[in-house]
């Protein structure tokens, strides 16, 4: 397995883990108000990350400085976004709000550029790479 999607996975895994426990809590407690949070932990953290990893496994990408920049925004994103999310709208430290909308519209930001950055790889994508 190559370095890029085992840190992929192993930050996939760890997201997925996270997210389960939360739906698990949001169940058991009747209260949905995580509800977003649990939705982007599992679909940005669990799903994206584990797509990258896949596809790091399957294509050899030529794209060395774009393949890092992707993966650790990728990761970067995902983590700040949803830590961000989570800051932003449940507030369980009464820090104030424009930190807390930095640092969830810094994680959008970061998870963005993974994502053209992953774009931009499938376009110079050569098979005898």
């Amino acid at each position: 397995m190559n370095n890029y999607s085992q840190v992929l996975l192993r930050f996939a895994g760890v997201f997925g883990v996270i997210g389960a426990i939360l739906g698990a809590h949001m169940a058991g407690s009747d209260s949905y108000a995580f509800r977003p949070i649990h939705a982007h932990i599992l679909v940005v953290g669990w799903l994206s990350l584990f797509a990258w990893a896949v596809f790091y496994q399957v294509f050899k990408t030529s794209q060395i400085i774009l393949s890092t920049i992707h993966v650790w925004s990728a990761i970067i994103g995902s983590v700040g976004l949803t830590v961000g999310m989570w800051l932003y709208l449940v507030k369980p430290f009464h820090l104030p709000e424009g930190l807390t909308l930095t640092f969830y519209i810094g994680g959008g930001i970061s998870l963005l550029v993974s994502f053209v950055c992953f774009f931009l790889l499938t376009l110079l994508f050569k098979e005898n790479a």
